[in-house]
């Protein structure tokens, strides 16, 4: 279903209705061209469920005001449910959350022992972890220094998340949910080694740091292969 100036299409897929709205149109040519579009719809059986709508609004923002008011129009003859609304743009809360939890803090202390260090995003620290030290961080963590205490790397749930030391020698390490004890070394420690969780065995593994780069596009790709299914 299209109209003659193209703001508003409607196609029709498995899972219901999509509604692409023109982005380059003004908000109130939206709403009157949507009333047009709604008024065209037979009327049926009250007792039909109402058909799921997904509202494509392309680089367009709106505002939760807008989003009531879209809403409101196109559920009030329960005709139609809006599912979600689907858009490119995203809120400056989202955009900060999102550079939050992706960016890389860099930081130079040491944490000693009954410290917690506990960050969004990836962990640059420039220091020593002392035994009974935890750093935290929700994605990687690297450790220019020496890691003798808990480094937790994925705290909310990434478990593609490393963790890599210039010397490592912890009490425990963390990745998502998954826990390691500390290694049964030979000798104190080791210089650049990194871990990470084999997915396969679902159990962290510390190797030499030179196979992360190989690691992380495992990691990656074994992502992709699960949402491929």
């Amino acid at each position: 279903m299209q109209n003659d100036n193209q703001i508003i299409s409607i196609k029709g897929t498995k899972d219901g209705l999509i509604f692409h709205i023109n982005d380059e149109e003004s908000y109130q040519d939206v709403i009157l061209q949507l009333e047009e579009v709604l008024a065209s719809v037979p009327h049926t059986d009250q007792q039909e469920k109402a058909a799921n709508v997904t509202l494509q609004l392309g680089y367009r923002h709106v505002s939760p005001e807008q989003k009531k008011q879209l809403r409101e129009m196109v559920e009030k003859d329960n005709h139609f449910f809006i599912e979600k609304f689907d858009s490119k743009v995203i809120s400056r809360e989202k955009a900060k959350q999102w550079f939050e939890e992706h960016s890389l803090k860099s930081i130079s202390q040491i944490v000693r022992s009954g410290q917690v260090l506990d960050i969004e995003g990836d962990l640059l620290l420039i220091g020593d972890v002392n035994p009974g030290g935890e750093v935290r961080a929700t994605g990687d963590i690297y450790i220019l220094g020496k890691l003798h205490g808990i480094a937790h790397a994925g705290t909310k749930g990434n478990d593609e998340a490393v963790i890599a030391a210039s010397y490592m020698n912890p009490n425990q390490l963390r990745i998502s949910q998954y826990i390691s004890r500390a290694p049964d070394y030979e000798t104190e420690g080791v210089y650049m080694e990194c871990g990470y969780l084999d997915k396969e065995n679902e159990k962290i593994v510390i190797d030499r740091l030179q196979v992360l780069p190989y690691v992380q596009r495992k990691l990656r790709k074994l992502k992709g292969g699960m949402y491929d299914g």
